[in-house]
């Protein structure tokens, strides 16, 4: 299947990438980056020792934690990715799977980030977790079967999980380059999104010509 190319069919994709940047150019713009990061980032030890308050609510931050970027090479490394994926998978999948692909791809980060280190006090920020998910859908979509495997599904699935890797060893050499503000990868983060990603995308593109 061949990727679509037309971004009028992507407008859910832009208004993502859009309300990110613009978050981030706020918050650069008022020097809060520290601040937000403490305020709005997913921290495993508010759900594991309890709230303090003064932060946004535990539950809503795994969302509002795609708004937090560490520098402008980590927003735009990210924003890249989620209009290249998001302007394939949203024309096949429809605006609203994009939604739910987004919001389930961030939870399953967080998740995966807590189940990973429970204690952790460093806050997850950035919008990696909820792009790996739209990755995900867009690697069973559109991945290539390169794999010499018998099996066409096993087959795809494993170009699947090598993008995936792919994926996360970009996220970590950007890391190391760019060095943003210290902020380490949070590689859980990044597989539990894009299996959210692998799962729903099936159901997802049923639901949709189901109910065509």
């Amino acid at each position: 299947m061949r990727p679509p190319q037309n971004w009028r069919t992507a407008r859910v994709t832009l208004a993502i990438a859009a309300v990110t940047a613009l978050a981030w150019l706020l918050t650069t713009t008022l020097r809060a980056d520290d601040y937000m990061a403490v305020w709005a980032g997913f921290i495993p030890a508010r759900i594991t020792y309890g709230d303090e308050g003064g932060m946004a609510p535990v539950w809503l931050t795994p969302l509002t934690a795609t708004l937090v970027h560490g520098g402008i090479f980590h927003l735009a490394f990210n924003m890249l990715i989620l209009l290249f994926c998001g302007r394939s998978v949203e024309p096949i999948l429809g605006p609203g799977s994009v939604i739910t692909l987004y919001i389930a791809g961030a939870y399953a980060a967080a998740a995966a980030q807590y189940a990973a280190g429970p204690s952790e006090i460093a806050p997850m920020i950035g919008a990696s977790g909820a792009i790996s998910a739209l990755l995900g859908a867009y690697a069973l979509l559109f991945g290539r079967n390169r794999v010499k495997v018998a099996n066409p599904v096993a087959a795809q699935w494993l170009h699947a999980l090598w993008l995936g890797a792919t994926w996360i060893g970009l996220q970590l050499l950007t890391s190391i380059t760019f060095d943003t503000v210290g902020q380490q990868v949070a590689i859980a983060a990044h597989i539990g999104g894009f299996l959210a990603g692998l799962v729903l995308m099936k159901p997802l593109l049923l639901y949709r010509y189901r109910k065509a």
